[in-house]
Formats: structure tokens, C-alpha cells, sequence
């Protein structure tokens, strides 16, 4: 008699076609691994309408054995709103609450027509976890929920109803869920000292990484000729907050006033910031405007080859998230161009930049600082000086190096169920 495939719903509202979210990735590289691996994966997200930015082409990125079960979904400030205006209540816990419901029912019809063996949640949202966590008191299924990141934080979120929302579904996945999974040391003790109650087995580490497959298609070096003129590449989102580049801004402009970085010599490009409107007027009060470049986004794959193409790369990272590390770290580190790295040394961001030889660390909030340790990065990338990894080493930070982790957590949660 042959044993069946194991079958799991991930409930997922990052997932191609979306664009705009480093998060969909690592989604992408666990399903894709696990139908490579026999096993039946439906993917629970949300419709088309649901995103606020997609690409049909982005659609040739999920897998051929994937199965996805789009729920309604929309976006309560872009589709439910007046006039912009919207009651507070209907974007609890974030934006797509009413996914919650369509995820509900789509989940049900699913599991009562496949019954999984396994549910598994992940975040950037809190409403994938709430539609799990909903899945799993109905039909008693293991749940392994994809954290990530910590939910709530020190002053995050910022209104009161949200945060005991998040509060409220920590407590939740710690009481259900069979296994956590975080993506840093550091993310793993906050949650240790927060349920100090709790068994350690529940808390699991599987890193973020470089996508394998969104490289393969990709020339991994660059034809552009050295210039006098470097561009050095932010590519993200640039939050307010977490990667505040003000300080950057005020080192740029004294370091243009000194006469030591002018147009002919240096650009700073700064990819699908998502807060232009912000940065804009910030450069041309600072007339670093002719420097610094607000870039429109672009589909996934054209992003990676500028990577390629530029000559480095910059990375920010707060203090208030020390125990994060931004998925495209894994990505730079792929690339192999010395890596500007705007953070603390002793979060998990900067411990990893440390590892790196090619990367260069300067407090995201000291300009004085940054001022000077730009200029010593600058020297060292035109002298060659900062040389990546050897390859077999950067096959470590890819996430099919970190799959087969994710899958043995489902695997033992499968077990420990019967």
C-alpha cells in the first residue's frame, strides 16, 4: 500500500502575483520545497483585488504542484473607504480584515474537501495568523505558525486596540501552535523572556535567505565598466522609522559641501523608497537632490539585476530592530557587492554584516559617523578591497539551504499530533 503525501495549507497573503514585499519570497521558496518534496500544498491568500500592486507576469513564479485558493479580500482604506475616511474598527488588525472572513470560509471548503495534515501561517499580516489560528479551533488541525518577526513591540504597534489585538494573537499561537518559527537569535529571546512559562521547543530558527531559483535565470556578474561615478543601491522600502535616512542625507550633503562627493563621482539610488513624498522635499532642502535618486519600484527580477548592475549596496537597519535582519540582506550577500551597512553592531543585522568581508558598518543614526565611514567604504570599494564570500559559503544564506529545517518543523508537529 503506498503512503500518502503529506498535504498542508499555508495561509499566506503574500504570494504571486503581489508586488511590494520582500516577505512573498520566503513563502514562495518553503511551498516551492515542499511540492519539490512531495508533498500537497494549497495556498490559502487573497484575491487579486485584495493587493494594492501586482504583475501578471509574476504569476510564472508559483510553482506547477502548487495549488492556490484565493479568498475575498479587499483593502479597507483603498476599497471600503469615503472619501479616504474609514471607521478604525474596520482596519483591526490591519488593512485586510476582511480576508479574515473569506480566508474563514475558503479554509473550511478546503480542509473539509483535502483535509491537511498541517496549517501553517506567516506573517507580514496579523490576519493570516487570525484565519489560521480560526482554522484551527474549528477542525482541530497541528498549526505552525511562520512569525518571523516579533509582532508586538516597544511602541509598535502605535494605537492601543492594535497592539492588544497583536498581544491577544501572540498568546494565542503560544497556547495552539505546535511550533513558532522566527527568523533571528535575537527575535527568538524576546519572545523566551516574554513566555518565559513556555517550552524552548517551541520556539524554532529558520532564517531568512536568497532565493536559489530567482537567480538561476540571471547573469551574476556585471558588464558595466568601472567609472569614476559609483551608485551605491538601496532597494526597498525605506520606513520613516525603522531605516530613517535622514542622518545618511546630512553626511551626503556636508560630504557634497566639502567638495568630496559631487555628481560626476557618486549616486546614491534609492529603489521603491515608498515614502517619496516624505524624502523629496528633505533633498531639496538639503540640495543633495542632483545625488540622491527616488526610483520607482520595478518587478522583482529587474530589481535583482540592478543589484548586479551597481557598483554597492546599502542596507538600514535601526536600533528598534535589532532583532531583525531585512530579507534582502540574503539577496546582497548573493550579489556579492560591498554592502554600505547603516546599523548597530551588536543587533542581528549588524552581527551578520560582520560575518561578511565585502560590507562596511556605520550607526544608522549618527551622521558624523557616517560621514566618515561612507568616505572609507567609497576608498575601498574603488581599491578592491572588499571581496564577497567564496561561493560555497553564500550557498549558506539561501533559503533551500534552510527549507529542509521549515519542513522537519512540520514533520514533527505532524508526529507529535497523532
Amino acid at each position: 500500500m503506498e503512503s500518502q503525501n503529506n498535504r498542508c495549507l499555508y495561509v499566506a497573503f503574500h504570494y504571486p502575483p503581489i508586488l511590494g514585499s520582500s516577505g512573498v519570497h520566503r513563502t514562495l521558496a518553503f511551498t516551492r520545497h515542499l511540492a519539490e518534496n512531495d508533498w500537497d500544498v494549497d495556498v490559502l491568500t487573497g484575491s487579486l483585488k485584495a493587493y494594492d500592486r501586482w504583475e501578471a507576469s509574476q504569476l510564472s513564479f508559483i510553482p506547477e504542484k502548487v495549488n492556490v485558493i484565493r479568498a475575498f479580500g479587499r483593502n479597507t482604506a483603498k476599497h471600503l473607504s469615503i472619501k479616504g475616511k474609514y471607521l478604525g474598527l474596520m482596519a483591526l488588525p490591519d488593512n485586510w480584515q476582511s480576508w479574515i472572513f473569506g480566508g474563514v470560509i475558503s479554509g473550511l471548503f478546503s480542509t473539509l474537501r483535502n483535509r491537511p495534515d498541517i496549517l501553517v501561517s506567516t506573517y507580514p499580516i496579523a490576519s493570516a495568523h487570525i484565519i489560521a489560528y480560526v482554522l484551527h479551533k474549528l477542525s482541530g488541525i497541528p498549526w505552525v505558525a511562520d512569525l518571523r518577526d516579533p509582532m508586538a513591540q516597544e511602541g509598535y504597534p502605535s494605537n492601543p486596540r492594535k497592539k492588544r489585538i497583536f498581544q491577544w494573537l501572540e498568546r494565542k499561537m503560544v497556547k495552539h501552535c505546535h511550533h513558532i518559527i522566527l527568523t533571528t537569535p535575537g527575535a527568538k529571546a524576546l519572545y523566551v523572556e516574554r513566555f518565559p512559562e513556555t517550552s524552548d521547543d517551541k520556539w524554532k530558527i529558520v532564517p531568512n535567505g536568497y532565493d536559489i531559483a530567482m537567480f538561476e535565470s540571471l547573469q551574476t556578474t556585471s558588464n558595466r565598466q568601472q567609472s569614476e561615478k559609483i551608485i551605491l543601491l538601496h532597494s526597498g522600502v525605506v520606513y520613516p522609522s525603522e531605516r530613517d535616512p535622514k542622518p545618511l542625507f546630512h553626511a551626503i550633503s556636508a560630504l557634497k559641501k566639502s567638495g568630496q562627493l559631487t555628481v560626476s563621482n557618486f549616486e546614491l539610488r534609492l529603489r521603491a523608497t515608498g515614502h517619496d513624498a516624505i524624502y523629496q522635499p528633505l533633498l531639496a532642502e538639503m540640495n543633495i537632490e542632483d545625488i540622491v535618486k527616488l526610483e520607482a519600484p520595478v518587478p522583482f527580477h529587474d530589481a535583482l539585476k540592478e543589484m548586479i548592475m551597481v557598483d554597492g549596496l546599502l542596507l538600514m537597519q535601526a536600533a528598534n530592530c535589532d532583532y531583525q535582519i531585512p530579507a534582502k540582506a540574503y539577496e546582497y550577500i548573493r550579489v556579492g557587492k560591498p554592502i554600505f551597512a547603516l546599523t548597530t553592531e551588536q543587533g542581528d543585522t549588524g552581527q551578520l554584516m560582520a560575518k561578511q568581508p565585502n560590507s562596511v558598518i556605520a550607526p544608522l543614526d549618527d551622521a558624523s559617523t557616517i560621514e566618515h565611514q561612507l568616505m572609507n567604504y567609497l576608498k575601498q570599494l574603488r581599491n578592491g578591497e572588499l571581496a564577497p564570500l567564496p561561493e560555497e559559503e553564500i550557498l549558506r544564506y539561501s533559503r533551500q539551504y534552510h527549507a529542509s529545517s521549515f519542513e522537519a518543523c512540520l514533520q514533527h508537529s505532524i508526529r507529535n499530533s497523532i
